[in-house]
C-alpha cells in the first residue's frame, strides 16, 4: 500500500479496520447515523484496495487515513455528541459540550489535506509552495462546506431522526466552527508534514 510499508503492515491495517467497522456497527446507538458516519470507511477501504498496486500511496496518508477511519467509526458507534471520552474532557475542563465532533472535524480537515497534496503532487504540474498550499487547504475548505451540505439535505429529507447525525448540541454557529476547524486542521497538516511528505514521496517507487 505504499513506499516501505510491508504487505504485513498493510494487511494489518486492513484487518484492524475491518475489525473496528464491525465492532462499532455492535448496537449503535443510532443505525442510521452509523450508516451515515461509516459510509466514507466503506466506501474508501474498498477503493484504496483496489488502486493501492497502480496508485500506491505514501505510508504517511495511509496510517494517517487509518486513524481518521477510526475517528469515524467511534463518532458513528456512540453519535459525535456521545463519545465517552468527549464527555470526560467537557467534565475535565468544565466545557460547555461535548466536542469530539470538533475534533472530528479537524481531522477532516487535517487528514484529507495530506490526499488532497499527495494527489496534486503526483496527477498534475504542482509541486511544493504556495499554490500548493493554497490549493490544498482551498480544498479542503470545499470538501468540509460540502459535507455541510450534506448533512443539511439529510436533515431536510429526515428531519428529527437526522438530530443525532448533525450533532449540533444546540450551538448555532455548529456549521461555521466546522468548516473553520477544517481550515486549521488542513493548514495545520500542511505545515508539519510537509517535509516528511516529500520525503516519503520523493522515495515512492513510481
Amino acid at each position: 500500500m505504499g513506499m516501505k510499508m510491508g504487505k504485513t503492515e498493510a494487511r494489518w491495517l486492513v484487518a484492524l479496520t475491518l475489525a473496528a467497522l464491525i465492532a462499532s456497527g455492535v448496537n449503535p446507538y443510532d443505525r442510521l447515523t452509523w450508516w451515515l458516519e461509516t459510509l466514507p470507511v466503506t466506501i474508501g477501504l474498498p477503493l484504496l484496495m483496489l488502486t493501492h498496486r497502480r496508485f500506491p500511496l505514501t505510508p504517511l496518508v495511509v496510517r494517517l487515513l487509518f486513524v481518521h477511519g477510526l475517528i469515524l467509526m467511534l463518532g458513528g458507534h456512540y453519535t459525535y455528541a456521545r463519545v465517552p471520552a468527549g464527555f470526560w474532557a467537557q467534565e475535565a475542563f468544565d466545557l460547555a459540550r461535548n466536542h469530539y465532533d470538533r475534533l472530528g472535524h479537524l481531522a477532516q480537515g487535517f487528514i484529507p489535506a495530506m490526499l488532497t497534496r499527495e494527489i496534486l503532487l503526483r496527477a498534475t504540474p504542482l509541486r511544493s509552495g504556495g499554490w500548493l498550499f493554497l490549493l490544498t487547504s482551498s480544498v479542503v475548505l470545499a470538501f468540509s462546506a460540502c459535507y455541510e451540505f450534506v448533512e443539511w439535505g439529510t436533515a431536510l429529507a429526515l428531519g428529527g431522526e437526522a438530530d443525532a447525525f448533525l450533532a449540533t448540541q444546540g450551538d448555532v454557529w455548529d456549521t461555521q466552527w466546522d468548516m473553520f476547524l477544517a481550515l486549521i486542521g488542513g493548514v495545520t497538516a500542511q505545515l508539519l508534514l510537509a517535509r516528511l511528505h516529500n520525503r516519503q514521496l520523493a522515495r515512492l517507487p513510481i
